[in-house]
């Protein structure tokens, strides 16, 4: 089981004005129901035109949140047209995508994500096997893509959230492993958000209470198995605390 999270150097030296939100919630019951299925269409309609407020451009790809992604994911090895999992969000709902719900916890983080236009990533803490890192690696790490079949490992030079087994997220926030993805079994996670630079930081802390207000609400979790941290080159780990373990 996971202890705790830890920003490689590598990171920070790719983005030194950069933060990465991290948030560790246990007790959660992510079984979807049907009593709140109308609740959460209502998020994420609620999210989606919230959302338009950082499609200002007619140009996709010349609105801030969706440039400044692009040109961070420029900054190490990736595989041709991997792009933020904000910027996959807000594509749909540029081109009138309406969202409809797909499990609480899902629901809940992509409708924070379109809100505040920050990449918010979940994975299962109970299956990430010793510290969950975020840094550049040497590639070959083991992954299996949600979905697929086969295995594709990273790349050298890639930035990705990784464990003791492999990789758990691939290029920042773009894409999860099957091994740690959420699931209606799913009882302890970990929620991240990475930013790159002060502006992005500063909505990536809105985006991360409002997370824990949704979760409160949506999940009936006490703030006591609710932990956040900002985690930054002058503190680069979190800790699961003895009492979420």
């Amino acid at each position: 089981m996971m202890d705790k999270t830890v920003v490689d150097p590598s990171f920070w030296e790719l983005f030194p004005d950069g933060q990465v939100n991290i948030m560790y919630v246990s007790g959660i019951d992510n079984h979807g129901t049907d009593k709140n299925v109308a609740e959460r269409q209502q998020l994420l309609d609620k999210a989606t035109k919230a959302g338009q407020q950082f499609l200002t451009n007619p140009t996709f790809r010349l609105n801030p949140v969706i440039d400044q992604w692009r040109k961070a994911y420029q900054q190490f090895k990736k595989k041709k047209g991997v792009r933020s999992s904000v910027e996959a969000l807000l594509k749909r709902a540029s081109k009138g995508h309406r969202f409809e719900p797909i499990d609480p916890m899902v629901d809940v983080y992509n409708s924070v994500s379109m809100t505040y236009g920050v990449p918010v990533g979940m994975e299962d803490r109970d299956n990430i096997q010793g510290a969950m890192h975020l840094g550049k690696v040497d590639g070959g790490q083991a992954f299996r893509p949600v979905g697929a079949e086969d295995d594709e490992p990273t790349l050298p030079g890639e930035v990705c959230w990784y464990d003791d087994a492999g990789a758990v997220c691939r290029c920042l926030n773009w894409r999860d492993a099957q091994r740690t993805m959420l699931t209606d079994d799913s009882k302890n996670v970990v929620a991240v958000i990475e930013s790159v630079n002060a502006e992005q930081a500063k909505r990536a802390n809105d985006a991360m209470n409002e997370l824990g207000r949704l979760i409160n609400h949506y999940f009936g979790i006490d703030a006591n198995k609710i932990k956040i941290f900002h985690l930054t080159k002058d503190a680069p780990e979190a800790v699961v605390p003895d009492e979420l373990k």
